[in-house]
Order: structure tokens, then C-alpha cells, then sequence
């Protein structure tokens, strides 16, 4: 027999069952019927108005499904006879689910350490929660449980797996860590809960930054320990990673003071204008953190100029000669002097000039010559860098993701003029992609001006034109060719910048080499077509002589004779070759005269005469 039997049914509760069969009659009839023992059922033996007897089975004590799902129990029939008789059946007690259980989590705190750089959609961590029920009641879906904004921008859960990913970028500058609370939810209104805590950890994404407090320029000559530049530096990111390190070149007169994250910029030693007026110096900041991150800042300092240098002449002493009796303003000759100082301290020098008589007594007088030297603009801009002696071109590389404002070099240039003369000016004359580039007026620093995209091309060329602020003003140009790549780590190759212009002297070379065969075949096809025309007018005047040719094993031919000068008639000989003699012959046999006009009367003339060309002809 099958019995179900909800846990939830409240103890005392009866389950009538099948009564048993019995042939006997009177006492030895049914008359009992018991159970086996169990902790949970007992049996009543009940009598129907017929006087026929059933069992009646009484819970006893509340089931539980999930400590025991099911009973399986014997009932036995007992007679009144004697001896007496029994006959035994099957009770199967199925104990049926109800929803009195909430899921639970395995653990009850989850601790989760994540880095700032995982990608979007990564995997944080997956809960699970069990419930002890079956069927729907069994059934759990998890979801974040009083989640802020930022926890449900940041963070999703799958609602049957319990999977909790990415949604969004962490920052650990922004937020280190997140507490998100979690519920494991049953079919019915019964549910369990966990606490997540996740650990943002930091990563060396932010380069350190220089903050520049002051900074002189120039500063002046022979002062020991002079402050050059205070400037902080600072870093967004945490532990060793926003540990910095900062440093200048070693081979500079200029030392670094630090306290904390404060540092000041000072001269070494006294420096000396006159050795060197101007130290570029990059300072270098650079963190502890893997990969290494660094920001270098570019200052140029200039030494001014103090007066610690007394002219010099080019001699020590001068003798000058001047005739007697000379007329006023008269140049007797030229000292000259120099001063290694700049500006007023080297423009200017003075000497006393002292005139004294041969008299007796002698008189002498002095007098002091002050000469001021005017600076004017002769020199024009000379570029330091990049190089332009003609040399493989200097070839600048910017990252496709550097932002706005990235300094992609910084032109250097120099002027030997002082004064406003020497104030240089720095202007992007011509660049491959106007607007991509710009180019600082006072320090020569070319920096991009927009973020890089894919569209833009690959190899740029940019003209800076370096100015001083003369009258008239001296300029000079000089040309930055900048490579666009998507990091620093793949292969690069400098422009083939020498090629094509190889190429294109090649090109030339081939077509001077095609117009001087093209000028000598034209030459020598005009040299052709002339002689073709001269053998021709011969050929014609064969035709119409009147002169008979002597026999021999060769035809004659008429030769052409112009005349030159004052003449004005033209004659014809014909000549023959005579192939059998010894030696080579031009015979003039006659001259042919052709027939003109009455006005212009002629006379036949024979040539008879005999004479050598000098090639060894005999002409008769």
C-alpha cells in the first residue's frame, strides 16, 4: 500500500487503510491489527457498523522529508482463532516535499582580489548556494542583493549560475575596493545571502607628473648654488608603483635637492658664459612600478653674461708714424681690441690717447677714447637639432595613442647675434597633415594637437622655419620627419627618405643618356638624307648632259662644280674612273655648260689641266 504523506501534517492525524480478509467467521475473524515499530506511526484497529475491523494509521510524530523521505513499514492482520493466524502487508510511506528550507551559500564571505586592468566581461568570482528542498522548491536564482549604482554599473551576476563579471573598467585611483552583498533565492518567498568583498588591485597605468613651482632663466655666471627650478612630482597609482625616482644628465654642472616629493634644481659649481651659454637639461621622473613608467620635462637654462673679462689688444704696444705738416681727420693707423663677455660687457671698451711736443720744456696733453661696438644682424639661426648636414634623416616616433598635447620633439637652435637679434621664434612653415602638428612660437617643442587615429597616415614631414627678431630678420628651416607607430616595440625602419631621390637622379641620368642618342641618330640620319640628295642632283644631271661618255668598264657620272665667290655660272664635269690602270685617276674630260638664257651669254670651256689632291689623286 502507498501512502503520501505531506511533512508538514501535524501529528494525531489519521490515514485510513486497507482492511485485510479474513474466510473465518465469529472469533475467528480479524480481530487485531499491529504495525512495525517506526518512530513515527502507530495503528488503531477500527470496527465498522458491519463488525468488520480496519487499521487506521496515526502520525505519531512531524516528518521530515529531508531526514527521511520515505518509510516502508509492515502491517499484520491478526485472527481470533486459535491457534491464531496473521497475514502481513506493505506499507510505503512516501513523505512529500514542502518549501521550509532557504537556499544557503557555502561560505557566508567571499574575499576577492581583482586587478585594475582586467577586461570587461572578466569572471570575479562564482557563488553557489544549495537548497535542501525538491523540485521548484529546489530551484535557486541568484541576484545582487541592495546593490548601489556604482556596484550594479560596475558588476552583473548570472542568475543561474551565479557567475559575477565585469560590466565596466576598474580604477583603483577612483575606488580600491567594493562590498557587494549577494541573495540566493528558492521558487517560494524563502532566501539566503552572502557578502562578496572584492579587492581592487593597483597596476602601474599612470606615469609619473612634474609640476613645475618656478624656474629662472638665465641666471648669472660665477654664482655657486644658484636655484635654477622648483618642481614637485607626484603619481596617481599605489605602493611601489607610485614610488618615483627623479634625475638629470651626469655630465652637467647642475645637481637635484630633494625633500619628499619636492626637488630644487641647483648649479654644481660656478659657471662660465664664456665656456658655455646655454644647458639644455632633461629631468627624468621615473617610478618603481613593472613596467617602468617614466616622464622626462625639457628646460633650457641660459647663463647670463658677467663682466669678468678685461679687454684684450691684439698687441701690446703700438707705433705709429705720421708726416708733419698732414691735414685734420687724417687715419694714422688701427688698434683693436676683444672682450670674451657679451652684451654691454664686451660692447664697449675705452684707451686714452696722449699728444706731447718736442719743445722745451715738452707740453703734453691726454685724452680718453671710448669706443661702444653696436651689435648688428649678421648671423642667422643655426639648428642644433634635428641635424641638417644631409646625413640619414633624424626620424621621430609617437605612439598612435599619445594624447593631445604629446611632445613629440623640441627644436633646437642657436644665434651668434645678442640682443633682440638673438631672439628666436619657432613657426610650423609646411606640414603633410596641416592641424595634426603644432609647433610652440618660444621654445621650438612640437607637440600633437589632436588625438592620432586611424586614418592618419603613417610617415609625416614637417618644415620649421626659426626666426630671430632682427632688422631685417635672418631666418633658417629645418625639416622633422615623424613616424606614427602602434607601439615602440615593433620593427622600425628609417624613411626612405635617400631612395627616391636616388632613384630620381637614376631616372635623370637615363633620360640624358635616351636625348643624346636620340640627337646622334637624328644627326646622323640628317648626314644620310643629304648625301641621298646630293647623288640624286647627280643622277639628274647624267640624265640631261649633252656629253658622251667614253667607253670603259665604269659609267660616268657629272660632278657639280659651283662657283664661289664673284662667280655666278655653275659647270658640270663628267668623270671617269678607269678601273684597268694601275693607279687611281679622276679624268676631267670636259666641262658641260648648260644653255641660258640670250641675256647671259656663254662660252664653252675645256679643262685640260693636271694636278695632285692630297690624297694621292692624279686629276687630269
Amino acid at each position: 500500500m502507498l501512502v503520501k504523506v505531506s511533512e508538514s501534517t501535524p501529528p494525531g492525524t489519521t490515514f485510513p487503510l486497507k482492511n485485510a480478509e479474513d474466510l473465518d467467521v465469529g472469533h475467528n475473524n480479524i480481530e487485531n491489527y499491529v504495525i512495525s515499530p517506526n518512530s513515527y506511526f502507530r495503528v488503531l484497529t477500527r470496527k465498522r457498523s458491519d463488525g468488520r475491523k480496519y487499521p487506521e494509521l496515526v502520525l505519531d510524530k512531524a516528518l521530515d522529508r529531508e531526514a527521511e523521505a520515505e518509510l516502508r513499514l509492515t502491517l499484520t492482520a491478526l485472527d481470533g482463532g486459535s491457534p491464531p493466524r496473521s497475514g502481513t502487508a506493505q506499507v510505503y510511506i512516501e513523505v512529500l516535499d514542502v518549501n521550509d528550507n532557504a537556499p544557503e551559500f557555502e561560505q557566508p564571505f567571499y574575499r576577492v582580489q581583482i586587478s585594475e586592468d582586467s577586461p570587461i566581461g572578466f569572471l570575479v568570482v562564482k557563488v553557489s548556494a544549495t537548497d535542501v528542498d525538491t523540485g521548484v522548491n529546489g530551484e535557486i536564482s541568484y541576484s545582487l542583493f541592495q546593490a548601489s549604482d556604482e556596484i550594479g554599473k560596475t558588476f552583473k551576476i548570472n542568475p543561474l549560475t551565479g557567475e559575477i563579471e565585469l560590466k565596466k573598467q576598474l580604477d583603483f585611483e577612483k575606488l580600491q575596493s567594493y562590498e557587494v552583498n549577494i541573495e540566493a533565492r528558492d521558487a517560494g518567498t524563502l532566501s539566503g545571502k552572502c557578502t562578496i568583498l572584492i579587492q581592487v588591485m593597483d597596476v602601474n597605468d599612470h606615469a609619473p607628473e612634474v609640476t613645475m613651482s618656478a624656474f629662472t632663466s638665465p641666471i648669472p655666471e660665477n654664482a655657486p648654488e644658484t636655484v635654477v627650478a622648483l618642481f614637485s612630482v607626484s603619481d596617481l597609482d599605489s605602493g611601489e608603483n607610485g614610488k618615483i625616482s627623479c634625475s638629470i644628465q651626469e655630465d652637467l654642472p647642475f645637481l637635484l635637492k630633494s625633500a619628499e616629493n619636492f626637488y630644487s634644481l641647483l648649479t654644481e659649481r660656478p659657471l662660465d658664459r664664456e665656456s658655455r651659454g646655454e644647458y639644455n637639461i632633461t629631468i627624468t621622473v621615473t617610478d618603481l612600478g613593472t613596467p617602468t613608467l617614466k616622464t622626462q620635462l625639457n628646460i633650457t637654462v641660459l647663463v647670463a653674461d658677467v663682466n669678468d673679462n678685461a679687454p684684450t689688444f691684439t698687441q701690446t704696444s703700438y707705433t705709429l708714424f705720421v708726416r708733419e705738416n698732414n691735414s685734420p681727420a687724417l687715419h694714422i693707423g688701427s688698434i683693436s681690441a676683444t672682450d670674451r663677455d657679451s652684451g654691454t660687457n664686451a660692447q664697449e671698451f675705452e684707451f686714452r690717447v696722449g699728444a706731447t711736443d718736442r719743445g722745451s720744456p715738452a707740453l703734453s696733453s691726454e685724452a680718453l677714447v671710448r669706443v661702444l661696438v653696436l651689435d648688428a644682424n649678421d648671423n642667422s639661426p643655426f639648428v642644433l637639432y634635428p641635424l641638417q648636414n644631409g646625413s640619414a634623416p633624424c626620424t621621430e616616433l609617437v605612439p598612435r595613442a599619445a594624447e593631445p598635447g604629446y611632445l613629440v620633439t623640441k627644436v633646437v637652435a642657436v644665434d651668434g647675434d645678442s640682443g633682440q637679434n638673438a631672439w628666436l621664434s619657432y613657426q610650423l612653415l609646411k606640414a603633410t597633415e596641416p592641424g595634426l602638428f603644432r609647433m610652440w612660437a618660444h621654445n621650438g617643442e612640437v607637440r600633437t594637437s589632436r588625438l592620432l587615429s586611424e586614418r592618419d597616415a603613417a610617415k609625416h614631414r614637417l618644415v620649421v622655419l626659426v626666426k630671430d627678431n632682427g632688422e631685417p630678420p635672418r631666418s633658417a628651416t629645418a625639416t622633422l620627419h615623424v613616424l606614427l607607430v602602434d607601439d615602440f616595440s615593433q620593427p622600425y625602419l628609417p624613411l626612405p627618405e635617400a631612395a627616391p631621390a636616388q632613384a630620381q637622379a637614376d631616372s635623370l641620368t637615363i633620360y640624358l643618356v635616351v636625348a643624346l642618342a636620340s640627337v646622334s641618330s637624328l644627326f646622323l640620319f640628317s648626314v644620310l638624307l643629304f648625301v641621298a640628295v646630293r647623288l640624286c642632283r647627280g643622277s639628274r644631271a647624267d640624265s640631261v648632259g649633252r656629253s658622251s661618255v667614253p667607253e670603259g668598264p665604269f659609267p660616268g657620272h657629272l660632278v657639280d662644280v659651283s662657283g664661289t665667290g664673284t662667280l655666278s655660272q655653275s659647270y658640270q664635269y663628267e668623270v671617269c674612273l678607269a678601273g684597268g690602270s694601275g693607279t687611281n685617276e679622276f679624268k676631267f674630260l670636259k666641262p658641260i655648260i648648260p644653255d641660258f638664257p640670250p641675256q647671259f651669254p656663254g662660252k664653252e670651256i675645256q679643262g685640260n689641266s693636271t694636278f695632285s689632291n692630297n690624297f694621292g689623286f692624279n686629276i687630269q
